[in-house]
């Protein structure tokens, strides 16, 4: 028996309608799940031709994962879950974070929209014996001088994972996480669409390239597959070795 196959299994990533979560979707899908998205526009036409994002095959809802009464009041079209990712996330530029009202989004988006999510869909997962995955970042490991919010953000989702891992466990949640480094989406092309912090950038990371969405879905398969049955509240960073010096 395949370990990584997900037939007859439901899979919701949040987050999922571009970057790293969509190539998480796409990643289980091809391994035979059923993937149900989450995405803040009202269609999945409206991401048409839009780079890094691909929803064909996938059932797709808009969500403002701000929103935690909407996320309370969703009534979702499937009354059995397996697999939750949480891979929302937003950054805000030019030091808004460092005002209450940028901070308060980027903290409601990164953490406290995570503890919402997984509020909404614990039963459906300890009914499945199932597994609910972060993403955070390798921020959440230093400091990012522009991004407070971000930082604070992505550190609290890796706290969150190891208490949500201890305290869901005796229900049959497995809970992990992955911290990405500099992947290849919308969000980082503040650096990697300039030559001069690209290459910065690069020279930090060992392997020496940046990462890609699907780096990210084969640890996510690991995670929710019973190849990783004996891990649990662990974030696993992602990043080509960024963090090793």
């Amino acid at each position: 028996m395949n370990p990584l196959d997900f037939s007859g299994k439901r899979v919701l990533v949040v987050g999922g309608s571009s970057g790293i979560g969509n190539g998480i979707a796409h990643a289980f899908n091809t391994a035979g799940a059923d993937v149900h998205v989450w995405g803040t526009r009202s269609a999945a036409a409206d991401y048409a031709g839009e780079e890094g994002s691909d929803l064909a095959g996938l059932t797709y809802a808009q969500m403002n994962v701000s929103d935690f009464e909407a996320i309370d009041a969703y009534a979702p079209p499937f009354d059995t879950l397996d697999v939750l990712v949480l891979s929302q996330g937003t950054v805000l530029y030019k030091r808004a974070e460092f005002k209450m009202p940028g901070f308060q989004q980027v903290m409601n988006v990164n953490l406290g929209s995570l503890m919402a999510c997984a509020g909404k869909f614990h039963d459906m997962l300890a009914a499945a014996k199932g597994s609910l995955i972060t993403i955070s970042s390798t921020a959440g490991y230093h400091a990012t001088r522009g991004n407070p919010a971000y930082a604070a953000s992505k550190t609290g989702a890796i706290g969150l994972t190891k208490t949500l891992g201890e305290a869901w466990a005796s229900d049959g949640i497995r809970v992990n996480g992955i911290a990405p480094g500099l992947v290849d989406t919308k969000l980082t092309k503040v650096t990697t669409e300039n030559p001069k912090r690209l290459e910065a950038s690069l020279r930090g990371i060992p392997l020496g390239r940046l990462g890609k969405p699907s780096d990210m879905a084969g640890v996510a398969l690991f995670l929710a597959s019973p190849l990783s049955a004996y891990v649990v509240g662990q974030t696993i960073p992602v990043d080509g070795g960024l963090i090793l010096s």
